[in-house]
């Protein structure tokens, strides 16, 4: 290791500061110093990480011959060296994250970039309505940058990345092809955004209707017949969809109220701010402005505030939670039949007598005696009974996305 690193650092002093005497790096020896890199920070050299480096390495080389601004700044190798680390730094982030986790941080750093860009800007969106346009928008981009991965790498054009180094490098190029700079008629624009806007400018406009006769008996031929359009019957459906029950909005207000009184009382008002401006569907970004927070401490804040808000749903308001969401008890904790049984068929004796009690509408009280423990040890079992419950149903929802999720990398 040694070697082959004094070799580079000799080879990068020689550096001479006339244009004729400028050359690369020698590319085996910047192969093997990242490989002596990667075996350092990941202990040993992944499948496949031989030509994940090699391609890390041509493309590097390819940017410093080709750009104009590295070329005239006459470090040339420097730039190399720092470019290469760089793109080494971005596999191993995504790597050390893994599939699943690596997946979701890609998303969510591409689905910020987007939020605003996604839809016309006069459209009146729900954060629900402009998430379904990040998907749409998103799995489509996906493929585009795999498409644009097997070119600029030269790969076979049925190349899909299999091991979880090759999956690391295909999420960080992509995050890193969907923030390149394209120039247009307004300036540079990061690819991403300006594909964004495209997508934005292809949604339907809106339809302009009485909406009185949308909700209203037709009288005359015409009318009847314009009563019948798709477009009139379209918007009659969704009316009676989008009906809301005062009950659940009730319920949704308590929740919020006292997520937000807990929150406080924990001493833990900055997540209640947090929460209150994710409430109002603010960016990521607006919300490090409004709360004064750089991305490091915004990503510790949400990791207290998942951690409280998980331990209010199991813990505190359990009851109250899962009413609001469909899940109370007597609604089998919101599993189906067949996942009820399944949920069941796993409990120790303790925790089916713990679980019929709760059903049975017993006091904590009762069940301290019923059960001769301490209402810590009550507490703590229906804990761990409603994550039960919790992974089932989650395991459902996940097994529904796999075909979603297998698109990142396919």
């Amino acid at each position: 290791m040694n070697t082959t690193t004094n070799s580079l650092h000799q080879s990068s002093s020689s550096i001479d500061n006339a244009q004729d005497n400028i050359t690369l790096i020698n590319t085996i020896a910047l192969s093997e110093l990242l490989k002596e890199e990667l075996t350092l920070q990941l202990g040993s050299l992944p499948s496949n990480a031989f030509s994940v480096i090699n391609r890390i390495v041509a493309e590097v080389a390819r940017i410093c011959t080709k750009s104009d601004r590295i070329q005239q700044g006459g470090e040339i190798r420097s730039s190399q060296l720092s470019l290469a680390r760089h793109r080494l730094s971005k596999c191993v982030e995504y790597y050390n994250l893994g599939s699943k986790q690596g997946r979701v941080e890609l998303h969510s750093n591409l689905s910020v970039m987007i939020y605003r860009q996604v839809a016309p800007a006069q459209a009146q969106l729900s954060f629900a309505a402009r998430r379904l346009l990040i998907e749409d928008f998103l799995q489509d981009f996906y493929a585009d940058a795999l498409r644009a991965f097997r070119r600029e790498n030269q790969v076979a054009d049925n190349y899909t990345p299999r091991t979880r180094i090759e999956l690391a490098e295909y999420m960080a190029f992509t995050e890193q092809y969907a923030k390149r700079r394209v120039m247009t008629g307004y300036g540079a624009m990061q690819l991403l955004v300006l594909r964004a806007k495209s997508f934005a400018k292809r949604q339907p406009t809106d339809t302009v209707m009485d909406i009185e006769q949308v909700t209203e008996f037709a009288k005359g031929e015409e009318a009847q017949m314009q009563s019948r359009s798709p477009v009139m019957q379209q918007v009659r459906e969704r009316l009676v969809a989008e009906t809301k029950d005062p009950h659940d909005a009730v319920l949704r207000d308590r929740v919020v109220g006292e997520l937000v009184k807990y929150l406080e009382n924990q001493g833990h008002k900055d997540c209640a701010d947090y929460l209150i401006l994710k409430l109002q569907d603010f960016a990521a970004p607006e919300i490090d402005n409004i709360m004064g927070l750089t991305p490091r401490q915004r990503d510790y804040l949400q990791q207290r505030f998942k951690y409280h808000v998980e331990k209010f749903a199991r813990t505190q308001e359990w009851q109250l939670v899962h009413q609001w969401l469909g899940a109370d008890i007597d609604q089998k904790l919101g599993l189906s039949s067949k996942q009820w049984e399944a949920f069941v068929g796993q409990l120790d004796p303790m925790q089916q007598q713990l679980l019929d009690l709760k059903r049975a509408k017993m006091s904590d009280f009762e069940i301290v005696k019923a059960l001769k423990i301490t209402p810590k040890q009550v507490q703590k079992r229906w804990t761990q009974l409603l994550d039960m419950a919790s992974l089932v149903r989650n395991n459902a929802v996940e097994s529904s996305k796999d075909g979603i999720n297998q698109s990142i990398a396919a």
